[in-house]
């Protein structure tokens, strides 16, 4: 989609005409809309939508368009979010020692899949310092310990508010956050080797040999102060055999990891994604 556009995210108690108001607020202004998605969940009685519009031919500036919105929202006890397409998010990737993710997102990214900029790399080791200086990428390394743990994390949260960034990928970054960190930063994408909610934590290839299972996953979720238990974007799964071992294990799910954290991150950049309690609606 080459021309700008506007999208909107909106979660409300359920009730009569929603989809008439949203709509006529669009077309009230002019707007055109290029794509339209709802949900309602029986569970907790709320509706969500998707709403995406082109910018051109649209009557409201763009500094106007939330304040003239929210005169709509504010009666139907609204929570949502207004983005737009020309603005350019800003990614900060944090890794371990693994590489597989990082270069997969980083080829994306290269190869222009993703609408965002990735002007920072941090890091617990300092070996793939390299790969950041091949793609012009800055890159910090910033060792973390008990001791130090709570130090360090403030360093990171003055990084991210330097760079100006949007959204945090752990690409396999094996460090639990703290709940300090998420509640000040809470934009967080993460991606766990297994198919949550089965194998939380370390080792879940070792621990899936063990169990016998016959398939292997890998799951992207936003990160929250619960360890591996956020709101789910994006799973897959593969098949194994009694003749797999733990590398092969490993093996196949590398390569799910690295196909579910990039849909995971195209999904949020696309604005795909609107989280409700402990849930996830993608509109795909």
């Amino acid at each position: 989609m080459t021309q700008a556009t506007a999208t909107l995210l909106i979660s409300c108690p359920d009730q009569r005409g929603l989809v008439a108001k949203l709509a006529n607020f669009i077309y009230a202004n002019g707007g055109n809309i290029v794509h339209a998605d709802q949900h309602r969940d029986e569970e907790s009685g709320l509706f969500l939508s998707r709403l995406e519009w082109y910018l051109e031919g649209f009557n409201l500036p763009k500094d106007l368009i939330g304040p003239a919105f929210q005169a709509i929202a504010q009666p139907l006890q609204a929570d949502w979010q207004l983005h737009f397409s020309d603005t350019m998010p800003r990614i900060a990737i944090w890794v371990s020692r693994q590489d597989h993710c990082l270069l997969d997102l980083l080829w994306r990214y290269r190869a222009r899949e993703f609408a965002a900029e990735i002007p920072l790399i941090i890091s617990n080791h300092a070996q793939l310092q390299p790969v950041a200086a091949q793609f012009g990428i800055d890159y910090h390394h910033i060792p973390i310990t008990a001791a130090t743990k709570a130090e360090q994390e403030a360093q990171q949260l003055q990084l991210l508010k330097h760079y100006d960034i949007n959204l945090v990928v752990l690409a396999k970054y094996m460090q639990i956050l703290s709940a300090d960190f998420v509640r000040q930063f809470p934009k967080i994408i993460n991606i766990h080797h297994s198919f949550l909610p089965a194998f939380v934590g370390a080792n879940p290839y070792h621990r899936a040999h063990e169990r016998g299972v016959k398939i292997i996953g890998a799951t992207a979720h936003y990160v929250t102060d619960n360890l591996d238990a956020g709101p789910i974007i994006e799973q897959d799964v593969v098949r194994i055999s009694h003749r797999d071992g733990v590398p092969d294990l490993i093996r196949k799910g590398k390569d799910l990891e690295r196909m579910v954290l990039a849909r995971a991150v195209r999904l949020h950049l696309q604005n795909r994604t609107l989280v409700y309690g402990n849930r996830t609606v993608v509109f795909a």
